[in-house]
């Protein structure tokens, strides 16, 4: 049983917003070049997250992990907050 593989998505972004209960609209950043120019370009969406408890806020990093379906658009629980904000 210890050979099982995790194959759940892991991101890591910025909280943009709080004001749900239990959620958070989390922001993650990524670098894709483009196809002709070759320069890296930033790219962002934005997930929605389960927090059970409540602890994060706006301007935290934070790292997510999918997840089951919890709601109509959440399938990412917060797994740790590795920055708080100031």
């Amino acid at each position: 049983m210890e050979n099982i593989q995790n194959n759940k998505k892991e991101l890591m972004g910025l909280i943009v917003s709080d004001k749900m209960d239990k959620s958070v609209v989390v922001q993650v950043e990524r670098f894709v070049q483009h196809k002709v120019y070759k320069k890296f370009i930033k790219r962002y969406k934005k997930y929605h997250a389960h927090d059970e408890i409540n602890e994060c806020r706006i301007g935290d990093e934070v790292k997510i992990i999918e997840t089951r379906p919890l709601s109509k658009l959440k399938r990412f629980r917060v797994t740790e907050i590795v920055k708080k904000a100031v």
